[in-house]
């Protein structure tokens, strides 16, 4: 009995492990590439197609780099959480499929603008457009996944079956392919422009010189972005505490630590406006992703002990605690490693360009 227990407790340990490190590396997904994605949304903006190749060029040394951690967070999810990557591969298989086109047009884009002759303008409105298909169909993934899978027991169709004594006990997905369709949900993909988009005009005003012409569109873009984020939380926040079980734990008996947090974000988006307004740049871009990071693990913690809100606990969606040692075994010295390497590539292409970037390298 002791060493069954000693399992479940090793099982529940690896588990929460791997729930930890699935929540770390999709924010440093949403922080890294959130800003790509945005400034890929704000060259939609941009009417000559130079400083559309100057923005594309202001990401050449890392946009690649930093999309490696959605693989890594997929490779989690398979490898971790097996039963939850099925579930999530039926449940959101349309905008999961319209976001990797997305990311897939923007890395086409990339490589055949440098080399276009007469469709250089193409590739850049596509560039763009994988950029908004991307963020809004990421977005929409995520409203659907807060509100939760629609699971039943039986087999694939949700029949109970009566002579098989295992047949009823794994959860399959019972709902259709336009299940993750909901007001939410696409609330949550506008959202998700909204703040790519405040992301994206604060990484170019850091990346391009003050005086530039793209800096200066960047920078009024900005100002626009912080406001119309700041509403897009507020409507977020209200609407989740309204439908979301778990969001109770805001005002719960722990309602003290989530007001830490509360405070927390205001500050962080304070110091964000603050440091924008003074032409600050690299600070104003670190508060924004310091806002990212309250606020996802804020939502990660919220869930707890939920994976997936009210469908799959850690536990319940977790491998086998074997498998989970084997995983943990050989794959988490990687993380340091992938850390430094991202930390090194920012920092060799941390210099300010100017719009005739576009004309050299895109």
């Amino acid at each position: 009995m002791n060493g069954i227990s000693e399992i479940l407790r090793i099982h529940s340990s690896l588990g929460t492990f791997w729930w930890i490190l699935l929540g770390l590396f999709f924010v440093i997904y949403i922080v890294l590439d959130g800003a790509d994605l945005g400034a890929g949304v704000f060259s939609l903006m941009l009417q000559n197609e130079n400083d559309r190749a100057a923005v594309m060029a202001s990401m050449a040394g890392t946009w690649d780099a930093n999309e490696t951690w959605l693989v890594v967070a997929g490779g989690v999810i398979f490898g971790a959480f097996p039963l939850v990557y099925g579930a999530t591969f039926n449940y959101l298989m349309i905008p999961l499929m319209f976001a990797l086109w997305g990311i897939i047009s923007r890395a086409v884009a990339f490589e055949f603008h440098v080399h276009a002759k007469g469709s250089k303008a193409f590739w850049g409105k596509m560039f763009g457009l994988g950029s908004l298909v991307a963020a809004f169909f990421a977005g929409v993934a995520l409203g659907a996944t807060l509100l939760g899978f629609p699971m039943s027991k039986g087999n694939a169709q949700g029949i109970q079956v009566a002579n098989d004594p295992f047949a009823n006990t794994v959860p399959h997905f019972s709902g259709n392919a336009l299940s993750f369709l909901s007001p939410f949900s696409i609330w949550t993909g506008i959202a998700a422009v909204i703040a790519g988009g405040l992301a994206g005009t604060l990484y170019l005003c850091a990346r391009f010189k003050q005086d530039d012409p793209i800096y200066q569109k960047a920078y009024a873009w900005a100002t626009t972005f912080s406001y119309l984020a700041l509403v897009a939380v507020v409507i977020t926040l209200v609407w989740s505490y309204a439908i979301m079980p778990d969001a109770a734990k805001w005002t719960g008996s722990g309602w003290f630590g989530w007001l830490i947090l509360l405070l927390a974000i205001l500050f962080s988006a304070f110091r964000m406006m603050m440091a924008h307004a003074a032409h600050r740049d690299f600070p104003a871009l670190l508060w924004c992703g310091a806002i990212v990071v309250l606020m996802w693990g804020g939502m990660w913690a919220t869930n707890f002990p939920y994976i997936v809100p009210q469908t799959w606990t850690i536990a319940a969606g977790a491998n086998p605690a074997n498998d989970l040692a084997i995983l943990t075994l050989f794959m988490t010295g990687f993380v340091p490693v992938m850390i430094m390497y991202n930390a090194y590539q920012i920092w060799v292409f941390r210099h300010r360009l100017t719009h005739l970037a576009g004309y050299e390298s895109h």
